[in-house]
């Protein structure tokens, strides 16, 4: 798998420190919800031009990240 971490960008002057795609002002929940209310990728791609299909996925790769974590089972 490729990785495109790199993509996501965090900065405490930008967003307030919010994770983003390249250190612009769209975070990674922006792209979500927009994928979540059902717009597609070219949508997406229309209304901001200087995001590219790699930023999308990227979002969608660490928004997985974020939700895989380790299951600690106690007695």
């Amino acid at each position: 798998m490729k990785d495109r971490s790199g993509r996501i960008t965090v900065n405490a002057e930008i967003c307030g420190g919010r994770p983003t795609i390249r250190g612009l002002r769209i975070r990674v929940t922006d792209i979500l919800d927009m994928l979540a209310d059902g717009a597609t990728r070219a949508e997406i791609l229309r209304d901001y031009p200087y995001l590219d299909d790699e930023d999308i996925t990227a979002a969608l790769e660490y928004a997985a990240r974020q939700t895989d974590h380790p299951i600690i089972r106690t007695a």
